[in-house]
């Protein structure tokens, strides 16, 4: 058997083994398995290290451990390197391997190409370096706010863009993207909006909002920006995506996109 997993904290709910299970079920591939598994960061670097020898051939890694995957790696994509964090491990042959497809994914979701376009990013994590370096790279004019402004102003002169100082983010008539990388909305009785001190009245209907964040219904972000009127693509098509390019590289084969869509999208006692 060939076992692939997500790791994060926490990972009770991640859509991802219903979604990979349903593409390896689709491509035909009965001696693949993917499961979920939780650890904590402290625990991270060696639970990595004993994965292949359990028959591991890949891993997601999601909250709060991509920075992290990218140091337990031997070796490395570009875009991860640049990036400074991943959120896919390969095992082979001893070696642990570390890309990141947070980045191509961010860029299939969205409905227009990002270039020129003013951006406010959302938090400071190893999510947020791969949608900032994505965006910067395309050409979008990229703003970041974190709720600690000096974890934003760090990444902000890392990759050459702005960082918006404050409590809370502002949101000008003229941002045409907004991106929440940050963990506020995980927990389904938290106040999203409320926890990033984000003011729903600065949504406009010329806006497209992405959140990373998912669960068992829209978040506070995206239903506030579905009722402004704005083009709303929510963390599931996100995690589709991204999920989509993880599959890819470790089967070399090419992703189901709508059977996973689907199995993303399935209600969990269904799935």
């Amino acid at each position: 058997m060939k076992r692939l997993a997500v790791i994060g904290h926490p990972v009770a709910h991640s859509r991802s083994p219903a979604m990979q299970r349903a593409a390896l079920a689709e491509l035909g591939l009965e001696d693949w398995s993917y499961e979920a598994i939780d650890v904590e960061p402290a625990g991270f670097a060696g639970r990595v290290g004993d994965m292949q020898s359990e028959g591991f051939v890949g891993a997601n890694v999601t909250i709060p451990h991509k920075e992290a995957a990218l140091q337990a790696a031997g070796s490395a994509s570009a875009a991860a390197t640049e990036i400074g964090a991943a959120n896919t491990l390969s095992f082979s042959e001893g070696e642990v391997r570390a890309a990141n497809t947070d980045a191509p994914g961010l860029l299939e979701a969205l409905p227009e190409p990002a270039a020129g376009k003013r951006a406010l990013v959302l938090g400071a994590g190893g999510a947020a370096r791969a949608v900032v370096w994505a965006l910067a790279g395309q050409g979008a004019r990229v703003e970041l706010w974190n709720r600690t402004a000096e974890r934003a102003e760090a990444l902000a002169a890392e990759f050459g863009v702005s960082a918006q100082g404050g409590p809370a983010p502002t949101l000008a008539a003229d941002h045409e993207l907004l991106i929440n990388t940050a963990a506020a909305g995980l927990d389904p009785d938290q106040d999203q909006l409320a926890a990033l001190g984000l003011d729903p009245a600065g949504l406009t209907p010329a806006m497209t909002v992405l959140d990373l964040v998912y669960g068992v219904a829209e978040t506070g972000l995206i239903a506030a920006a579905r009722a402004a009127g704005a083009t709303a693509v929510d963390g599931l098509e996100l995690l589709v995506r991204q999920g989509a390019a993880s599959l890819r590289i470790w089967t070399g084969l090419e992703p189901p996109l709508e059977v996973m869509r689907e199995a993303a999208r399935r209600p969990s006692s269904s799935a």
